[in-house]
């Protein structure tokens, strides 16, 4: 009886209009250790990444990639084939309110903030969320002092609710606990998009 491999998974990359999305690689952890350790980048973290953290963290999304097709993606600029982060789609580890769930988010260098770089990108993962993997309803959610990322989700069509709360992940006591949560439902997705 030969055993039947385990079919792999269809890995998603995409392009944008000025963007790539794709699988991590080597290369990248030096420039995503320098973004982690930024403290303009980690303003809305409990803390900046060490460079082992921020390793960590890029072998994690790699690897959830490999398993799953899709998850935070890796952002090169088209122009310069230079990474800037990462954006993409992710099943939040840590039990939330509205579990279980998918979020949308980001995280990109402090030189390329202000360039809707975000928007475009968080476009795209939104697309491959709602076309190609049929999720009903995309989240994301933040600290709400995060007013830079809150901005993002609006401009990305999703709707705030009157949900907040406490992230587990964040130390109790601190300013960036209390998040807020934003929800886009395929539907409404489907009725704006372009």
């Amino acid at each position: 009886q030969e055993s039947v491999p385990e079919q792999m998974p269809e890995l998603f990359e995409f392009d944008t209009e000025r963007l790539r999305l794709r699988q991590w690689c080597a290369a990248d952890r030096e420039p995503f250790a320098v973004l982690n350790a930024d403290p303009k980048v980690m303003e809305f973290y409990p803390a900046p990444l060490s460079r082992t953290e921020s390793d960590t963290k890029a072998n994690r999304c790699q690897a959830l990639i490999a398993e799953r097709g899709w998850g935070f993606w890796a952002v090169e600029t088209k122009s310069e084939n230079e990474f800037i982060g990462f954006v993409g789609l992710h099943i939040p580890a840590p039990e939330l309110p509205f579990s279980p769930c998918v979020e949308v988010g980001w995280r990109l260098a402090a030189k390329h903030w202000g360039k809707g770089f975000a928007t475009e990108a968080a476009r795209g993962a939104l697309r491959i969320g709602f076309e190609r993997l049929g999720l009903a309803e995309i989240v994301s959610f933040t600290s709400a002092i995060n007013l830079r990322s809150r901005a993002v989700m609006v401009k990305l069509g999703m709707w705030e609710t009157e949900e907040t709360f406490e992230h587990p992940n964040v130390p109790v006591g601190s300013a960036l606990r209390q998040h807020c949560l934003y929800r886009l439902s395929h539907t409404q997705w489907a009725a704006n998009a372009i």
